[in-house]
């Protein structure tokens, strides 16, 4: 499984240098033809440098190759980070002999260092050299921080093929208009840039966008799409059998890269899916969902083990979303916690032991119901442990 699975790719990882680990922590994604290029980005404030740079970049649809550091986030590094984004996409396309503006940049790492850009040149004629169909695995280790596993995934659908990687187990509450959260999805079907950003914003965008860790909008976000074009044929248009192939493979590795991105999370021993129905409308079921999701009180009852409804009351009293709370209803896994609005005598009862067994299962299944309207919606979080506190306590050392 990789992100060079789509025929058109190379990629490489190497060690530069930029981590005091010394483990892998500088990889370039290319594609050998320019076709199309799509992006998401984080709505944080202080975004990146390189999310600037590559915002910019991406918006006219075109793309090339992406350079990724992990290390440094250079996030917080004003403008000697917007000239450090510039002067090594510059110095990519150089030994690529691409335009500058083909060469889009993502960062992850400490908020606020700058990148060691000695190490960082030094170590790109290597990293170019090594480009090689097989050197997914190799790219998506170097992308890694905290994560202790690489994320990959592949999906073949008629004539083409996609495959991805991401990284991301901390600071990830996405909030794309749309540590960091970085998705790379290629794919070799010929789809022209304004159909590709459809596809990431129909397909991709909801998907992440339901992902939550521990509520915080990194400032360095990003999923990218490329499209080489390598298979040939015709353009990939809506309406089609060729479009409806890319969809389905397109979901097939999103799915697999978000559950992933979940099981990795920072300290996480359970995976908490919340599904929400019967909302008026599905931005206010998606406001519910990440409402429990995100609650600390939700995730360390989860955490240890303790079904407790009146967390999950809470959280969805303080949603924001209208309903009238005489006609919610909740269940965890098969055992319902709440009735109309209350706590259950039947649970009360005997369903206490039944829901503590589901809330100790790897992943844990919140559904509510609000009422009787056509929206649905779910958001995808962990549990919130001693660990987590742990690593990022201790994280920038």
């Amino acid at each position: 499984m990789s992100v060079t699975f789509a025929r058109g790719f190379r990629a490489a990882g190497v060690t530069a240098g930029m981590k005091p680990s010394g483990r892998p922590d500088l990889g370039l994604l290319v594609a050998d033809e320019s076709h199309s290029a799509a992006g998401l980005f984080t709505t944080n404030a202080f975004a990146a440098a390189p999310v600037r740079l590559s915002r910019h970049r991406v918006s006219r649809g075109r793309g090339r190759a992406v350079l990724v550091n992990s290390g440094q986030a250079n996030a917080g590094t004003g403008l000697s980070g917007d000239s450090d984004a510039e002067h090594s996409t510059a110095a990519v396309a150089e030994l690529l002999g691409i335009e500058p503006d083909e060469v889009l940049a993502c960062s992850t790492g400490v908020i606020g260092e700058p990148l060691h850009m000695d190490q960082l040149l030094a170590a790109l004629p290597g990293l170019a050299g090594a480009l090689s169909p097989e050197g997914g695995e190799s790219f998506a280790e170097a992308i890694m921080t905290t994560d202790t596993v690489p994320k990959q995934a592949q999906a073949e659908r008629g004539p083409y093929r996609i495959g991805g990687c991401a990284k991301g187990v901390g600071m990830i509450a996405p909030d794309l208009h749309l540590a960091t959260m970085l998705v790379f999805v290629t794919t070799d079907a010929p789809i022209p840039p304004p159909e590709l950003r459809t596809l990431a914003a129909e397909v991709l965008e909801p998907k992440f966008e339901s992902l939550t860790v521990d509520g915080c909008t990194s400032t360095n976000d990003t999923v990218l799409v490329f499209a080489s074009g390598a298979a040939g044929g015709d353009l990939v248009l809506p309406g089609t059998s060729l479009w409806e192939d890319v969809s389905a493979a397109l979901e097939e590795v999103g799915t697999s890269l978000l559950l992933q991105l979940a099981a990795d999370a920072e300290g996480a021993g359970h995976v908490v899916l919340v599904e929400v129905s019967g909302a008026e409308s599905a931005s206010e079921a998606r406001m519910v969902a990440k409402a429990v999701a995100d609650s600390l009180l939700v995730k360390t009852a989860v955490s240890g083990g303790d079904p407790n409804p009146g967390r999950i009351l809470q959280a969805v009293g303080s949603s924001g979303a209208s309903f009238l709370p005489q006609l919610v209803d909740a269940f965890i896994g098969d055992v319902q916690v709440i009735a109309g609005g209350e706590i259950p005598p039947a649970y009360l009862d005997a369903g206490q032991a039944q829901a503590r067994a589901a809330v100790r299962e790897r992943e844990v299944v919140i559904a509510i119901s609000v009422g009787n309207g056509p929206g649905n919606g779910r958001a995808l979080g962990v549990d919130l442990s001693c660990d987590y506190v742990k690593i990022n306590a201790e994280y920038s050392t």
